[in-house]
């Protein structure tokens, strides 16, 4: 979506060079959107931005990334107390 590829003719495909572009203002919207409903430490968001003022594509896969990482430990850790709560082993009889 940001990148452009840049092709000489004469250039073998496999050498294509990869420009990156800066994020928009509405990109910076979009990621500040992302991050909504999710407790995040300010030096995530304010590395997000960093990211976006020059790749813009970068940035939504950094948070992307960290937000599934975010949600997997989230769910682990659900697992763990469904598995400590849900378990009737020992009866008091």
């Amino acid at each position: 979506m940001y990148k452009a590829l840049i092709e000489d003719i004469f250039s073998d495909p496999e050498e294509v060079e990869e420009t990156t572009f800066p994020a928009t203002d509405k990109d910076l919207l979009i990621l500040t959107e992302k991050f909504l409903g999710f407790e995040i430490p300010s030096k995530v968001f304010l590395q997000a931005i960093a990211i976006a003022d020059y790749d813009g594509a970068a940035a939504f896969r950094y948070v992307d990334n960290y937000l599934t990482t975010l949600k997997n430990k989230k769910k682990c850790k659900h697992k763990k107390l469904l598995v400590l709560g849900a378990s009737t082993k020992y009866d008091n009889n």
